[in-house]
């Protein structure tokens, strides 16, 4: 992997379930990028071989909440970028800490 991005979406709204139901939906466009991602409790970290392709997944994660409802959205981002190189994986970083 030449790249990896962690992401929360924040968007408005007016209460917890609608709130969950945007992420939620969020988190499905993600899914369907075919990119290998991790879901934690306060940001979802995405893994590529492309930045580009990375940043377009994060511009089109507001779009996508503004699409289901959210009136205004806001995110936090951490970008990991190696071009000449690999960048740790999500595996590596995480999977000593997880009971399976």
């Amino acid at each position: 992997m030449k790249a990896s991005v962690a992401i929360q979406v924040l968007p408005k709204a007016p209460n917890d379930d609608e709130l969950v139901r945007i992420v939620d939906e969020v988190i499905d466009y993600i899914k369907s990028t075919g990119l290998n991602y991790y879901v934690g409790p306060f940001e979802t970290a995405i893994e590529g071989e492309s930045y580009d392709q990375l940043m377009d997944i994060v511009k089109e994660c507001q779009h996508v909440a503004v699409r289901a409802g959210a009136p205004e959205v806001s995110a936090y981002v951490k970008i990991t970028y190696r071009p000449e190189g690999e960048v740790l994986t999500i595996e590596k970083k995480t999977a000593k800490h997880h009971q399976g």
